[in-house]
């Protein structure tokens, strides 16, 4: 029972925090205030419609549950830009740009190891978004390195550049912690001591680790909202989530703190609600936000089932 107490408020706290900050994406911090479910807005979208955030973290969920290959996961992406797969209403309406260049290289080449953006200017928060199924496929995994080689291959197909898998890892092993009952602090300094004892000083993921230092800094969350960014920039994403667990004491006041900050608001509201889902659990996720989810019905039957897959691979 713990397993399923995890998963399914881990991804809908996501999904939840998603579709909370459609309606005000893109708007600066302290034009507007949410703390319900609202709709249309940014995208003219209805009442708990959820973006590319949940339809690419369902697009994994559904890859796992088919024991699909990272290239079954990329055309279920080439499925979501080209025919609304795994959309609330059977159409697109929202996509990063990394991960479109990712999925048009794709296409063209039909090579994954040549689609994810390299670059510096490729670390948006695009794969972070959506992989919190991850934590639950490598729960039962104890050594670390074979951790981040999982993850780092599911990142890798949109966000190739070595910051964007440090920033993989680092979430998904606070999702496996915080799933130990671990607290946020305890969780974010053994996170920070497995890179020290698994890579060389000079092996590229310490060197990008640096990047990510204020998360693991012990004042980090007493920093001034005024000195948290909420834009796409994955560092300031993670920064921005952790920093919204830390400030609150519900599932209901991480989100709304969240989606509040302004900016990315869907992605950040996002990862926080995965967070907040897992530390939380599902007894604290409103009801009524629940209610106003699209396709509620389908998500729960979806996530269930994705919740047995993931018990009968631990029990066998």
């Amino acid at each position: 029972m713990i397993l399923k107490d995890r998963i399914i408020p881990t991804l809908f706290g996501g999904i939840i925090g998603d579709a909370m900050g459609v309606p005000v994406e893109f708007k600066a911090r302290d034009t507007f205030f949410i703390d319900d479910m609202v709709g249309y807005g940014t995208h003219n979208q209805p009442p708990g419609t959820w973006s590319d955030d949940t339809s690419l973290t369902l697009c994994l969920m559904y890859n796992i549950l088919e024991n699909g290959t990272t290239k079954d996961l990329m055309d279920k992406f080439c499925a979501y830009g080209e025919l609304g797969y795994c959309t609330p209403f059977g159409e697109m309406f929202d996509i990063g740009r990394t991960t479109a260049d990712a999925i048009i290289r794709y296409k063209q080449k039909g090579l994954l190891n040549c689609c994810g953006g390299r670059s510096e200017l490729n670390n948006g928060n695009g794969a972070l978004m959506r992989l919190a199924p991850l934590a639950f496929l490598i729960l039962g995994e104890r050594d670390f390195l074979k951790r981040a080689d999982v993850i780092k291959a599911y990142t890798e197909i949109t966000h190739a550049h070595p910051r964007a898998i440090v920033g993989s890892i680092i979430y998904i092993e606070l999702l496996l912690r915080l799933y130990h009952n671990n607290s946020l602090q305890k969780s974010l300094q053994d996170i920070h001591a497995l890179f020290q004892e698994n890579y060389s000083k000079d092996h590229k993921y310490i060197l990008e680790l640096e990047h990510f230092e204020r998360i693991f800094n012990t004042d980090f969350l007493v920093t001034k909202r005024s000195e948290i960014s909420s834009g796409g920039y994955l560092v300031h994403t993670l920064e921005a989530a952790i920093w919204c667990l830390g400030n609150s004491d519900s599932f209901r006041d991480a989100v709304i703190l969240a989606v509040n900050l302004g900016s990315d608001t869907d992605t950040v509201a996002a990862i926080t609600g995965s967070l907040a889902g897992m530390y939380y659990k599902m007894e604290a996720i409103p009801e009524d936000w629940l209610d106003k989810v699209a396709l509620r019905p389908v998500l729960e039957s979806d996530i269930d089932e994705f919740y047995q897959y993931c018990w009968m691979k631990m029990t066998n």
